[in-house]
């Protein structure tokens, strides 16, 4: 068990004790969001600064949070800069359809993503996590494991939604997501500031990828149809997660084509993209803390984790599954929930304007110190069975309510295999001491891809 002599830190970077200018915090928002808040941010209930003209609200009070985001969620709209920035990843697809047509999305996309379907996704998770394995044990000197989670997620997406090796797609869809996350995922403060119907200057680039991204999905999917049976899986047992989302189980019609490739670019960019991360940094927290990796690879070093074998396995791994929520915690992959007032509203008490920009951040809710003990210390004791449960409005790496992720036991059991099977065949370590910053670009990233080394076993 992790004692104190053990600890490990990880405080997140401020801008100061209290609360920076309106210019100086737009100035941040440039460069890491995540470096603007200031320590007072992780101590009030809400946090309100008045940008541009516009009211925004920080709320980390749980009773305003869950009106915000179920008890009165049709008053709070996606902003216009979400859209703005995740339209030409995921099109009108799940995460940013509204109202009926969401409802519809949902009820076809939800088949996918049920309990049913885990041992599908176990298996491939355990063949690919053996060939990164074999790949690693191959490679000498230092190791990029960011860049070996990206391309391990999209081959864990690939196969199960399309049943396809993704050799030919992964290096091709990994280049365009980087681009996209590094070149046109941060708003600057007039993107924020715009109406939707008046175009900023980046959206121009940002149509521009759009076409070639949809392109690339209408590729694999015709790869798919060329390679297996028909999209309808009234004609038989459904072969994959595509099969399963390509007719609405309600009404029986066929998903149009263009919907269709909205969901799979959806389910491959987000799905993809947060696993990535969170594996990224459970296996950065784990290379820093040696009585935490000691104590996963004594939990896996009897347990078969390969392909035939890994969905049986997944009860018994429950240090290392713990593992992977506190890295949850500390790093959440979706900083914040943004959502716009349609009206005006009182929340848990709280005042709210039509027209106000509300954020709900697990960022600065996961390292709270109302909610959290020593909340910037890396213990993954406090998911054991049997520890104090944190409040459900305070901990929320997949979002709550009606926009709940709807493939975070997807992403939770891929993550908690992949570093099960990693720290049951190396050890794991740090290649060099410089500090890594977590920057906020759809996802939280590390600044710059750490190097470590691998020693097997």
């Amino acid at each position: 068990m992790t004692t104190i002599a053990d600890a490990v830190y990880f405080p997140p970077p401020l801008a100061s004790r209290d609360s920076l200018p309106p210019r100086e915090f737009a100035s941040q928002m440039r460069r890491n969001v995540l470096a603007a808040f200031s320590a007072r941010a992780f101590e009030d209930e809400v946090l309100s600064r008045r940008l541009f003209g516009r009211v925004q609200l920080t709320l980390n009070c749980p009773e305003a949070i869950r009106h915000v985001l179920i008890d009165n969620a049709e008053n709070y709209g996606r902003t216009v800069a979400t859209v703005r920035l995740l339209y030409p990843i995921v099109g009108c697809g799940l995460f940013l359809a509204e109202g009926e047509d969401w409802k519809i999305q949902r009820r076809t996309v939800a088949p996918s993503f049920a309990p049913r379907t885990l041992p599908m996704l176990a298996h491939h998770v355990g063949a690919v996590a053996d060939q990164l394995v074999a790949i690693l044990a191959a490679e000498p000197d230092e190791v990029d494991l960011l860049e070996h989670m990206h391309r391990l997620a999209i081959e864990v997406a690939g196969r199960a939604m399309f049943s396809l090796d993704m050799g030919e797609f992964a290096p091709r869809m990994r280049a365009m997501l980087r681009e996209y996350g590094e070149r046109l995922a941060q708003p600057s403060v007039i993107e924020i500031m715009l109406p939707s119907w008046l175009p900023a200057p980046r959206d121009f680039a940002r149509w521009r990828f759009r076409h070639r991204w949809l392109g690339l999905i209408e590729e694999i999917i015709t790869t798919r149809q060329e390679k297996t049976a028909p999209l309808h899986p009234e004609q038989g047992a459904a072969s994959d997660l595509l099969d399963l989302m390509a007719t609405d189980p309600v009404s029986g019609r066929a998903a149009p084509r263009r919907r269709l490739a909205d969901q799979v670019a959806t389910m491959i960019a987000a799905g993809h993209a947060t696993t990535a991360v969170a594996l990224f940094w459970a296996l950065f927290l784990v290379a820093s803390a040696h009585s935490v990796q000691t104590r996963i690879a004594a939990e896996v070093a009897p347990i078969d984790l390969g392909p035939e074998r890994a969905a049986d396995a997944l009860t018994r791994l429950v240090y290392t599954r713990a593992t992977v929520q506190e890295a949850l915690r500390l790093y959440p992959p979706a900083y914040g929930i943004f959502r716009v007032a349609r009206k005006s509203d009182e929340a848990g008490g709280i005042a709210i304007p039509k027209g106000a920009i509300v954020m709900v951040a697990p960022w600065l809710l996961h390292r709270h110190r109302r909610f959290w003990p020593d909340p910037d210390r890396f213990d993954p004791t406090r998911f054991l069975p049997g520890a104090a449960q944190p409040d459900r409005f305070v901990y929320l790496p997949f979002g709550i309510g009606p926009r709940v992720c709807i493939g975070a036991q997807f992403a939770l059991t891929e993550a908690t295999l992949v570093l099960a099977r990693l720290v049951q065949a190396f050890e794991i370590r740090r290649a060099d001491s410089r500090s890594v910053t977590p920057v906020a670009a759809i996802t939280v990233r590390p600044d710059h891809p750490p190097p470590f080394h691998l020693r097997r076993r």
